[in-house]
């Protein structure tokens, strides 16, 4: 036959298509699975350092006045 040359084309074409599409499926499950990992890590690290911020802000409170920083404004 004629088109048995053609099938197989097709065949190897569809089997090439299909493992790219298997290669890509783990990629991207590769990808979701590294971005929840940094999306965690960045969660921790926004709530440690909003602790560190809580903690520094009571420090500060319990400083005596004379210590905390002053603002003034230069006159012009």
């Amino acid at each position: 036959m004629t088109s048995s040359p053609h099938i197989e084309q097709i065949t190897d074409r569809v089997e090439r298509l299909l493992a790219r599409h298997h290669a890509l499926q783990q990629n991207h499950s590769d990808l979701q699975q590294q971005l929840q990992q940094l999306t965690d890590e960045r969660d921790s690290l926004q709530s440690r350092l909003r602790a560190a911020r809580a903690r520094i802000d009571a420090l500060i409170e319990r400083l005596p006045p004379a210590a905390q920083p002053h603002t003034e404004k230069a006159d012009s």
